[in-house]
């Protein structure tokens, strides 16, 4: 349980209550809440819990989910609470996506109520570090912005090192010129984890898989398969 009355009533004529609210019960800001198929990366097409927060320290040009930058339906959530939402879904595989999800002190919080009985995957953009999200038994699918979404300047190249083999790297590829530097990314580092191509909508997925194999990169080309089925719908 987070939420101890005992160890803190002696404080309660000290500290104003909404403080003391915050000390006994760690909260989230979440966006929403949902149960979807996986449309991105490994899992894809897999049955997930997706509990989107809010807040985003990037503006990628062709972002999905830009009402995740600010708001949502769910605003502030105990993560107790969040926690019991999850129980209530008939499904044991979680995605905590974003917005971006390491901006909020509560993550790892919530990643350790969860584990015990969900397998946990956290979405990240490639800006923060991860060396603390590593250390927790589940997956890490990090992005590695591309020049069209004029935020590849803010990436982490430290964070590359980190990844580990059950992880997934992200290129979102919207250019010739997005491929040549998700190449180039490649060929930089000694990866361990698992790559994903994932073609921007403006950019041919058949293109991108025709390019693929005549450079014969060990990678996954992947579409978003959330947009497949249902489109251009929000919060699926």
């Amino acid at each position: 349980m987070f939420c101890n009355l005992v160890k803190i009533t002696w404080y309660h004529k000290a500290i104003p209550s909404i403080f003391i609210s915050q000390i006994i019960c760690p909260s989230m800001q979440i966006c929403e809440i949902f149960h979807s198929i996986q449309g991105e990366g490994k899992d894809i097409g897999l049955p997930t819990i997706f509990v989107r927060t809010v807040g985003c320290n990037l503006r990628c040009e062709w972002c999905d989910t830009k009402y995740a930058w600010k708001g949502g339906e769910e605003i502030e959530i105990e993560i107790e609470k969040i926690k019991e939402k999850l129980d209530e879904i008939e499904c044991y595989r979680v995605c905590i996506t974003g917005g971006e999800p390491l901006l909020q002190k509560g993550t790892l919080e919530l990643v350790d109520i969860l584990l015990p009985t969900y397998e946990v995957s956290i979405e990240t953009n490639g800006s923060l570090d991860i060396s603390k999200i590593v250390e927790k038994d589940l997956r890490v699918s990090m992005d590695y912005k591309t020049p069209s979404s004029k935020m590849d300047q803010e990436m982490r190249e430290d964070n590359l090192d980190l990844l580990r083999e059950k992880d997934q790297l992200k290129f979102v590829i919207s250019s010739r010129e997005d491929y040549e530097f998700s190449v180039d990314v490649l060929k930089s580092f000694d990866l361990r984890c698992d790559i994903i191509f994932q073609p921007e909508e403006s950019f041919d997925i058949k293109e991108l898989a025709e390019s693929v194999l005549d450079d014969g990169l060990e990678v996954r080309v992947l579409p978003q398969l959330h947009k497949v089925i249902w489109g251009h719908k929000e919060r699926v």
